[in-house]
């Protein structure tokens, strides 16, 4: 049996998930020879054109109430409209998770989850119901921030979503439509230093530009005040992985983010200890990386004290 695509559209009412649909199936030649199934979870300002759908051999369902949204229903559905490919618009304040569990229909399967954003209303969303906003970006492989101009915060944001979810892919799309690839921020601290100073303020800056563009710290030596993670069952011996805990959604979503860091003596520095690190950074092969990534390799170690905000934050 063939593979029937589905496309996955998530984010708020009136973020532009709607339009995005459109733009792909009519403007892009997604349409095409194909029979086109839409999925529609909410109602928002911009609408399908039942007559315009038809041109494509396109079908849409609605289906509002949450409860609705069911692995029989989608059967149903599969059945009755034999579609070639999905595109489905999940309601903005519904959770993702239950949907990524479902079993759907045989055949059909998620081939690329987008998130739209509309960059205005974002920091005011994110500031009253950030839970809620987070959890449409967690799963995504785009997130697409329509509406920018030259306030938009674009390094904000993109710190933002990738605290969440690392493997997204970020586009921001100016109002006239067109796509602004300068999304990348003047750093906090200086890279031509001889030595790297990582303030607690700068190290989920920090950690996420490494693990974003680890090449970039080949060869270059840093210093920061970590927490050591060297439970004796879970490292090899001569490892240990210096970091810091660091809220990236809200106080019920805290994780511990560091970096591998080989050293003959990790055994003699105990686990949950702070310490003063500087060390130089490689660029290699790690398998906690799944490929390459920065690895340290200690020049100094001190015992350190617990700072006064044990968390570090990504913006």
């Amino acid at each position: 049996m063939e593979e029937i695509p589905v496309y996955l559209f998530t984010g708020f009412m009136d973020s532009g998930k709607t339009t995005l649909i459109q733009e792909t199936l009519f403007e892009n030649g997604f349409g095409a020879d194909a029979r086109n199934l839409v999925i529609c979870c909410e109602d928002g300002d911009v609408e399908y054109e039942q007559a315009k759908l038809g041109t494509i051999r396109g079908s849409l369902v609605m289906i509002e109430n949450q409860e609705d949204l069911t692995e029989e229903r989608l059967r149903e559905l599969d059945e009755q409209y034999h579609p070639d490919q999905v595109f489905l618009e999940y309601n903005g304040t519904w959770e993702v998770g239950p949907l990524l569990e479902m079993a759907l229909p045989k055949g059909w399967m998620i081939i690329q989850s987008l998130a739209t954003v509309d960059a205005r209303t974002f920091e005011m969303y994110l500031n009253n119901m950030r839970a809620m906003m987070m959890e449409q970006f967690f799963a995504a492989d785009v997130v697409i921030f329509n509406r920018c101009d030259e306030n938009t915060p674009k390094a904000k944001f993109r710190r933002t979503i990738k605290a969440r979810n690392r493997k997204a892919q970020i586009v921001y799309e100016r109002t006239d439509g067109t796509i602004d690839e300068q999304d990348r921020e003047e750093l906090p601290f200086d890279l031509d230093a001889e030595v790297i100073d990582i303030t607690d303020a700068d190290y989920g800056i920090w950690y996420l530009d490494a693990m974003d563009d680890p090449k970039k710290y080949d060869g270059k030596k840093i210093h920061f005040l970590g927490l050591v993670y060297r439970p004796e069952y879970k490292l090899k011996r001569g490892v240990f992985v210096p970091g810091r805990f660091a809220m990236t959604c809200c106080e019920a979503d805290i994780q511990f983010i560091g970096f591998k860091c080989k050293y003959d003596r990790a055994e003699t520095i105990p686990h949950r200890s702070w310490i003063e690190l500087t060390a130089e950074v490689k660029c290699e092969f790690a398998r906690e990386y799944h490929g390459r990534g920065p690895v340290l390799y200690p020049v100094s170690i001190k015992q350190a004290e617990k700072p006064e905000d044990e968390l570090v934050y990504f913006s």
